[in-house]
């Protein structure tokens, strides 16, 4: 048992990617650090299993190049070597209308030729530069703000299975600024989303920043599990199968964090605490210490997500798969939110006349199904596959992984919550907030925020930045 006052510099709370990132950040500043997660293995949603000769992942099935930090992450540990560049068929990316996949336009002309929006549509998008921008002061939903700039037909075939894709949330309550704070801030500064995405992209390129819809995917040969084992590797003091039990703070302004490791109790000591967990758990831990952004973090809600794995005979599926995936939007009433085509994604993720599908099951939309029997989810992805993709055999396999408690939600009012976290920061020396609640829900997102909470911390406890 560690009784002995500031035994760590930092302790950090939850071995996902934000929790990884930022002690691996930490450790680089010559820091002592310890992670202690209550799961069997390092990574949080991350993973990746193999399965005869398959390899799928258990939640993010890539990531997005968008800020330098990522490539400098990924050097530093060791694993830039490993890096797998998404195909180029994968820029192209599909939408279900009227049954079918249709390809999203990617330029101008393939917008002016493509059956996924009507001629009425097409015209509307025209009058966007003339739409008045929302008073700075006033929150709006994603899907009000839609329907004002952009007309229905673009929230129903663009911006609703758009929406479903990252926060598997409902557009008619995330908040344009929590959860888009990039086309807020082009229509409050430019007045028009599509000047402001022209204009834009000069700045963009003075940060070095790539906007997320034209970046980059990628992941790695051995899956996305590659990045947090590296990190993990890096960090070396990792306890895993530990649950946090209770934070204090002492007379001396450290930290005491009381865990339970399959029945025993033990202690840490540290001068610092990051709580890299999800927001119901941070708000448990953090409530002795902070009950404003306890409040606040137990008003993020976490729709449930299930992840179907399923892999088929090439021969048997007749849609050519050459793209991204497809998403599905509300209207077209389906069964998935969406389905990556990960063996036309990366290479090695299916046998040799094999291919490989990821589908997405539940969120705002449908959180029933996502609880739904094993038997019950295989036979409704079974026949959307039939329906979309020319599915003609049974599958050969399919592997399910639940997350009953996926993705926050980036509703109405997330901003005043997050306010009260930060408050909370102020109020506490020493104590930090770093996960995916906060400041986006991407792995780049994430890693991005690591960055920023190694950066503070080391700051506040004086300890320069190493070199790889």
């Amino acid at each position: 048992m560690d009784t002995s006052p500031a035994a760590l510099d930092v302790l950090v709370v939850g071995a996902g990617v934000s929790g990884l990132a930022t002690a691996f950040g930490l450790v680089r500043r010559g820091l002592q650090v310890e992670v202690i997660d209550a799961g069997r293995a390092p990574g949080g949603v991350i993973g990746t299993v193999k399965r005869d000769g398959a390899l799928y992942e258990t939640g993010p099935n890539s990531a997005l190049d968008t800020t330098p930090l990522i490539g400098e992450l990924i050097a530093a540990a060791g694993i830039a070597a490993e890096r797998l560049p998404a195909s180029e068929i994968a820029n192209t990316r599909f939408v279900v209308r009227d049954g079918r996949p249709i390809a999203l336009p990617m330029s101008p002309g393939a917008f002016l030729a493509t059956p996924l929006f009507s001629g009425l549509a097409k015209a509307r998008l025209a009058l966007e530069p003339l739409v008045r921008r929302q008073p700075a002061g006033e929150e709006e939903v994603i899907a009000h703000f839609v329907r004002r700039r952009l007309g229905r037909e673009f929230l129903d075939y663009a911006i609703e299975p758009f929406v479903a894709g990252i926060y598997a949330g409902d557009p008619d309550r995330l908040s344009v600024p929590a959860a888009f704070p990039k086309l807020h801030a082009l229509e409050q500064r430019y007045g028009s989303l599509i000047l402001g995405a022209i204009l834009g992209a000069r700045e963009r390129r003075k940060r070095a920043e790539t906007a997320k819809n034209t970046a980059k995917s990628f992941s790695f040969r051995g899956g996305m599990q590659t990045l947090t084992d590296a990190l993990a590797r890096g960090v070396q003091r990792v306890t895993l199968g530990a649950r946090a039990v209770s934070l204090a703070r002492l007379p001396d302004g450290s930290f005491a964090v009381t865990f339970d490791q399959g029945g025993t109790s033990f202690t840490r000591h540290a001068r610092a605490v990051v709580l890299a967990v999800p927001a119901a758990e941070a708000a448990r831990l953090a409530y002795p210490l902070a009950p404003d952004a306890t409040r606040a973090l137990q008003e993020i809600e976490y729709p449930p997500v299930t992840v179907v794995a399923t892999a088929y005979r090439r021969e048997d599926v007749t849609h050519a798969l050459g793209g991204f995936g497809f998403l599905a939007p509300r209207v077209e009433g389906r069964a998935v939110l969406g389905t990556l085509f990960s063996s036309s994604m990366f290479e090695g993720r299916a046998p040799d006349g094999q291919v490989l599908l990821t589908n997405f099951v539940g969120g705002r939309r449908n959180p029933e199904l996502a609880s739904a029997d094993d038997a019950t989810l295989a036979v409704k992805v079974a026949a959307e596959h039939r329906a979309l993709l020319g599915a003609r055999a049974p599958a050969l396999w399919n592997a399910i992984v639940r997350w009953p408690r996926a993705i926050p939600q980036y509703e109405l009012g997330h901003l005043g919550r997050i306010a009260k976290v930060a408050e909370a920061e102020k109020a506490v020396p020493g104590l930090r907030f770093c996960a995916n609640y906060r400041g986006g829900v991407s792995v780049g997102d994430c890693i991005a925020n690591a960055h920023a909470t190694a950066e503070s911390l080391g700051a506040w406890l004086r300890a320069p930045v190493t070199a790889p």
